[in-house]
């Protein structure tokens, strides 16, 4: 079992950053890939970037590209999500997911409570 807790969110003017973290709770964190999610008012929870239990392979949705950072420190069972360059579309609840590797941005084993980002305009 693993359980995971986000923080960092909050409101952000159009251009701004927000690192949001994520630490699980756990023996096994190490072997699990993680993932976060983001889910905006209306619409259905997406798939925002994956990495790799050993961090050696990260993954990005294309709307992310180049703006958002996925790292992780398995010393402390948590995972980071840098963004920057934020836009008002970024703006959803943004969840931390573990799974394995296969199905992580498809169908995580575990996720977290969420954590609100606003990105005003």
């Amino acid at each position: 079992q693993v359980q995971l807790v986000e923080s960092g969110g909050g409101l952000v003017q159009a251009g701004g950053s927000l690192r949001l973290s994520c630490t699980a709770s756990g023996r096994t964190f190490r072997s699990y890939a993680m993932g976060w999610f983001r889910q905006a008012p209306g619409k259905e929870r997406e798939f925002v970037a994956a990495m790799s239990w050993t961090g050696g392979t990260t993954d990005y949705a294309d709307s992310v590209k180049g703006r958002f950072t996925f790292s992780r420190d398995n010393t402390r069972n948590t995972v980071y999500l840098q963004m920057n360059s934020l836009k008002p579309e970024d703006t959803a609840v943004y969840y931390c997911a573990a799974g394995a590797e296969t199905t992580i941005r498809t169908i995580p084993y575990y996720w977290g409570q969420g954590t609100q980002v606003t990105v005003s305009s």
